[in-house]
């Protein structure tokens, strides 16, 4: 365990008053991201060992603060040491909510209700000190499925067609996400803590933007990790309606962000096979085209369903946008 440890962590630890604890190191995520949790007196926290230059700490605990300071439940930070990457913050146990609901499936409609009335809260703070999620972004962000899916899937495609349409879907939308509210952006059921007091823990939340209040509902509710039915997928729309209003293009905008977010995401679980080694993350890719595919079928995404119907092979998309490592 040692050895696996950042250097000069003893220190780090001293000078946070957590000198010798018990330390069990944590499963990574997609990210050079580590975490250990540590135990010491009867007390437990979270160490993060966020490296330079491959992470950054600074926005992680930007966020941190500015949510714990509109009384969100993010964690708190115990001590930092920026360049090194290095942050002690309190641990909010064991419970994620993907964990807690495979165990007690019957909890599912009570949960991800009270994780809807997390974002509504969160929606009802002015946004916060973040960059816009601009038309740059969204664009970034979806060209990942031509630039990284498409040549593992084999198939050469018109990349620009496909920004293009991109750009005509997504403009209508952008007047309405102004002023906006605070994206968490990875808001889904295994960056979800049930904390022992009943309320619901928020973690990896460092890429927040200011942008549209139905990006984390995509998140939340068309999950790449878990299954959500269609069911409850429309309850929780409704519910999240009904608590904070929702105009007449709240749907068509819940289309157009589910598929950019889903499109992206093919886009990066195929990035991280190719180019970090991790091929786990294809297994996902079904679940995801899946619900893109649900997407692409609202009018409001017609320019983007024409350049799949010009672009992808019917052979593919029936597969589900399966590939193999």
């Amino acid at each position: 365990m040692t050895q696996t440890l950042p250097r000069r962590i003893d220190e780090f630890l001293a000078e946070s008053g957590w000198a010798t604890p018990q330390i069990e190191a944590l499963p990574g995520d997609a990210s050079f991201r580590r975490y250990f949790r540590l135990n010491r007196e009867g007390k437990a926290a979270l160490l993060m060992d966020a490296p330079p230059p491959h992470e950054d700490v600074r926005p992680f605990l930007h966020v941190a603060h500015w949510l714990n300071g509109q009384g969100m439940r993010a964690p708190h930070i115990y001590a930092q040491c920026d360049e090194r990457g290095l942050v002690l913050l309190e641990d909010f146990g064991l419970d994620r909510m993907r964990d807690w609901l495979d165990e007690n499936p019957a909890d599912e409609t009570r949960v991800y209700s009270e994780a809807i009335d997390a974002l509504v809260a969160l929606h009802r703070c002015e946004p916060g000190p973040f960059a816009p999620y601009d038309m740059a972004t969204y664009l970034r962000e979806v060209t990942l499925l031509p630039e990284w899916f498409c040549p593992q899937a084999g198939i050469e495609v018109d990349a620009e067609g496909f920004e293009a349409a991109w750009r005509e879907v997504l403009t209508p939308l952008l007047d309405r996400q102004t002023p906006g509210v605070t994206v968490l952006r990875d808001y889904h059921a295994e960056n979800i803590m049930l904390l022992a007091d009943g309320s619901q823990g928020l973690i990896d939340f460092q890429d927040a933007l200011v942008g549209h209040p139905a990006y984390d509902l995509v998140s939340l509710l068309q999950d790449a990790r878990r299954d959500v039915s269609e069911e409850l997928e429309a309850a929780m729309l409704d519910h999240y309606c009904q608590e904070a209003g929702c105009d007449e293009h709240f749907a068509a905008d819940y289309a157009r962000l589910g598929a950019q977010r889903n499109a992206k995401i093919v886009g990066i679980f195929a990035r991280l096979n190719q180019r970090d080694g991790k091929p786990r993350y294809l297994s996902m890719i079904p679940r995801v085209w899946e619900a893109m595919e649900r997407d692409l079928a609202h009018p409001a995404l017609a320019p983007v369903a024409r350049w799949f119907d010009a672009n992808i092979p019917d052979e593919i998309r029936a597969n589900k946008g399966k590939l193999t490592a």
